[in-house]
């Protein structure tokens, strides 16, 4: 691949309501931009890629404090926006750890068609990156699908996270079907131990590996496993980085979505945004890759919320 990459980010966005702590016994909340994709648009931006977020975002006031974030990390605003009233999240913290219940019936991101969607993405993009809530449920879930499916027949590189919420999974088959012909289109493909198990339960880590590896035609498969490590799974290497330690834990919201925005990143930074680029890839690629998303999320954990490093801070981090 050849000039400036541009990628465009497609997904969820909401305002998450984030546990801060207790007053006279009731939870305490912050209110924060989230939503997985718009998350990782944020963190691409924040590195300095040309990053385009195509899905609607709300009119209302809500929905100015998520354009506003977009904007302040240097991310372009693809779609139009629209009047419906933005999605939400609430959550909630047990050690650190968040736990999510979504409304979203009728809102902003949900309104999407695939002309909309084409006339969103920009002429001449490299990548197309989606997932979590977006696939979840719904006509439009069933529109990112296709898009995906027909920005791989194009010719642009796919990258998908499923980010799994099996609470807003109202139908497991429509869902595994609909991911199954996302997998088998995608280019790269990140995903938790998380979403490891709930997409195919019952059976041992390595076994799932292998049946995933069989699903998916991606030329890197990406698995993290929270603080302890990640695996990256190429066609002719594959490397197994420990997670860098976080020296001030706050909470982990965000921490996959700084993770798979940093994958991409450094994935445009190298001109590796091809089939072809990711089938060439050695351990020492795949070292360098996951030190440096690794390092990006130890640095996201170490804030409230998600709020993804710069460039330079995971520079800085790594160089120590």
């Amino acid at each position: 691949m050849t000039g400036k990459a541009v990628i465009a980010i497609g997904g969820e966005n909401l305002i998450d309501f984030v546990q801060t702590g207790e007053k006279n016994g009731a939870p305490v909340f912050d209110a924060a931009p989230g939503g997985s994709p718009f998350n990782v648009a944020v963190g691409l931006a924040r590195q300095e890629v040309e990053t385009h977020y195509v899905t609607p975002i709300s009119t209302d006031d809500l929905g100015d404090m998520l354009a506003e974030r977009l904007r302040a990390s240097g991310a372009h605003i693809a779609a139009p926006r629209r009047p419906e009233p933005t999605s939400r999240a609430v959550v909630t913290l047990v050690h650190g750890i968040p736990t999510y219940a979504f409304h979203r019936d009728g809102t902003a991101e949900r309104q999407i068609t695939a002309e909309g969607l084409w006339q969103s993405i920009p002429q001449g993009v490299s990548a197309l990156h989606c997932g979590s809530l977006a696939l979840a449920s719904g006509a439009d879930a069933d529109v990112w699908a296709a898009a995906m499916a027909e920005a791989a027949a194009r010719g642009i590189f796919v990258s998908f996270d499923p980010n799994v919420r099996a609470s807003l999974i109202l139908d497991r088959a429509a869902y595994m079907a609909r991911v199954g012909r996302v997998m088998q289109v995608a280019h790269l493909l990140k995903l938790s131990d998380e979403d490891l198990d709930w997409l195919y339960p019952d059976v041992s880590e390595d076994d799932a590996i292998t049946a995933l590896l069989a699903t998916t035609s991606a030329g890197m498969v990406v698995l993290t496993r929270g603080p302890k490590d990640a695996t990256a799974f190429a066609k002719s290497a594959t490397w197994t980085q420990p997670a860098p330690k976080v020296a001030r834990l706050v909470d982990t919201v965000g921490a996959g979505d700084t993770f798979m925005a940093t994958l991409l990143a450094t994935l445009a930074a190298r001109g590796s945004l091809t089939a072809e680029a990711l089938e060439a890839l050695d351990e020492a690629d795949l070292q360098h890759l996951l030190a440096r998303a690794g390092q990006a999320a130890a640095l996201n954990c170490a804030q409230s919320g998600c709020n993804p490093p710069s460039r330079s801070d995971i520079d800085a981090a790594l160089a120590g």
